[in-house]
């Protein structure tokens, strides 16, 4: 078959529902993927010994199940292959001299441990907590809302009538905060304001970036009380489960089919030409799972853009780099402190905001800090199947945050200025933190792997970089301006032609969805759905939001009330 009516570019996991839903509703729909194996970011192996299961870049997958699309097709993925393993201990902050922060999803014994901490930010937590719920009954719809869209004026006006103007106003300037801000606000010690800070260094939020706090505040509380979920059997599992499906509905997948230009004909994308020199035309859309930089610059680099829209794609910016270590382990670490630290989903190893504003500010000025941020994923404490047997492990360390250009080293150590060459005495500095907090871990490791920034390019030029959530996340790119002011909602400047992943609104992580928000206008445009009032897309949006309030709800009720 050379035509189909809508070409998905990259096998991402945006890129995979929105094959799915559009193969759904009676498309010939045609996935094409450079790489051998599909899933983007969302991938897992054996990279270190057999029978040791890594998720290779990303591992929390506490998005997707509050998505449209789990709710949706729980059934149907789970007949795939796809069921998750939950963690009531979901993380936690390690200090020097064996101190922590815990946070449970048990929300009593979480408050009972900062009690002991400190009282003053036990309450401050407390309050903080109680601006939460209010955001949930108020402003979470709007996290999956289709921007720009009449649902916003609506969401906002039932959001007043649910929380009343005066605590929508302080939840805006909650969002608007920095990490460091926040902290000062509601907590009295180190510990407690690092427990909000070492979220947004998940992102591109250094303590210090303006409006860094949103997504600190949702994860802070919404880990707590969901508890953290990996794909049993490894990240893999997601996007393999949606491919499946696809293919269900008559969904064609090509792996190993990189494609090298989009074809434009009279302001409209109506053909793919791939690496072997084939051209497959598509009907009605052609929707790219990539990032700007690809999508512009390597596949549209002749293409009629307005020069106004030039300039916003030269503008759109990246974050800092990633590098990932993944250590095969006989036995759990040895941390320091709690015996209970073990037991963890997520360890953040940072240790205090000061350190976290020092780690970012010499990323963004092309310097190796010191002391990085290490996101120490537990993975197999929560996934035991992920190891041949009960006393080997993994760990899943991500280092944030990194130059993507190396320009010097905080100690004056590593003189390599490339990340190829620097990757061992950088990956030394990071086992040597590791070390120092969990005393013996070095002689614990049956095999290790590391990615540098410049690996997670290679594998995945999305990846720009080495930055791992495929553009930076300030205001001045994020909703309504993400990737670029006008095109929000997934239509790019050419006519049939959209884009959807990390790139676009809502941005990073496993939530899925810009693929679906996209796949639902496209349908809605061309007249294959019965539009209800409001519009499919809008409402479909908004149960994301309502799906995560409910869930939680019902979840902890008469936990709240007491």
């Amino acid at each position: 078959m050379s035509d189909y009516d809508a070409i998905v570019v990259g096998a991402g996991h945006n890129g995979l529902v929105s094959a799915l839903y559009l193969a759904r509703a009676g498309l010939s729909v045609l996935v094409l993927e450079r790489n051998e194996k599909i899933g983007g970011a969302v991938q897992s192996g054996e990279i270190t010994r057999p029978g040791f299961i890594h998720d290779l870049w990303s591992t929390n997958q506490n998005l997707f199940l509050a998505s449209p699309v789990y709710k949706e097709l729980k059934d149907d993925l789970e007949r795939h292959g796809l069921k998750y393993a939950n963690s009531s201990k979901p993380y936690c902050c390690l200090f020097p001299e064996g101190k922590s922060l815990h946070v449970y999803s048990d929300r009593q014994k979480t408050l009972d441990l900062l009690h002991q901490h400190n009282p003053k930010d036990a309450a401050g937590w407390s309050a903080l907590f109680d601006h939460f719920q209010q955001f949930q009954k108020s402003l979470l719809p709007l996290y999956a809302t289709p921007l720009p869209s009449p649902q916003v004026g609506v969401q906002l006006t039932k959001a007043i009538a649910a929380v009343g103007f005066r605590e929508l106003v302080k939840l805006a300037q909650i969002l608007a905060s920095s990490t460091r801000q926040l902290g000062l606000e509601f907590f009295e010690t180190r510990e407690t304001r690092a427990l909000i800070s070492t979220w947004g260094m998940h992102l591109d939020f250094g303590p210090d970036v303006a409006g860094g706090a949103m997504f600190p505040f949702l994860e802070t509380f919404s880990d707590m009380r969901e508890g953290m979920n990996l794909a049993q059997g490894g990240a893999a599992k997601m996007p393999a489960a949606l491919a499946g499906l696809a293919q269900e509905y008559g969904a064609e997948i090509r792996t190993q089919a990189a494609v090298t230009k989009i074809i434009e004909e009279n302001g409209k994308a109506i053909a793919v030409q791939l690496a072997n020199g084939d051209r497959i035309t598509a009907r009605r859309a052609i929707i790219a799972n990539l990032t700007p930089d690809v999508l512009f610059h390597r596949l549209l680099q002749d293409a009629p853009i307005p020069k106004e829209v030039h300039r916003d794609i030269e503008g759109y910016t990246y974050g800092p780099a990633t590098m990932m270590v993944h250590l095969a382990l006989k036995g759990k670490p040895n941390w320091k402190g709690s015996p209970e630290t073990k037991d963890f989903a997520y360890v953040h190893i940072a240790p205090y905001v000061e350190d976290l504003a020092q780690t970012y500010n010499d990323s963004v000025n092309g310097i190796l800090p010191a002391s990085p941020l290490l996101i120490v994923g537990q993975t197999s404490v929560v996934d035991p199947t992920r190891t041949p047997s009960p006393d080997e492990h993994i760990l899943w360390v991500q280092v944030r945050t990194l130059p993507p250009e190396i320009k010097g080293d905080a100690k004056n150590e590593i003189q390599a200025r490339n990340w190829d060459e620097a990757k061992e005495p950088f990956s030394d500095r990071v086992l040597q933190k590791l070390e120092d907090y969990a005393p013996g871990i070095k002689k614990q490791i049956l095999d290790m792997r590391v990615f540098s920034p410049a690996d997670l390019e290679r594998h995945n030029p999305n990846l720009v970089g080495g930055d791992s959530i495929g553009g930076s996340h300030h205001l001045r790119q994020n909703f309504l301006f993400r990737p670029f002011p006008n095109y929000s909602n997934y239509k790019m400047p050419l006519d049939r032609l959209y884009m959807v992943g990390a790139g676009t609104w809502p941005g990073a992580g496993t939530n899925g969805t810009s693929g679906y928000l996209c796949a639902q206008e496209i349908i809605n445009t061309d007249g294959l759905m019965k539009k209800l009032v409001g519009g499919v897309a809008i409402g479909a949006a908004v149960a994301t939001g309502v799906a995560v309030k409910k869930m939680s709800e019902q979840r902890h009720d008469q936990e709240d009330r007491s």
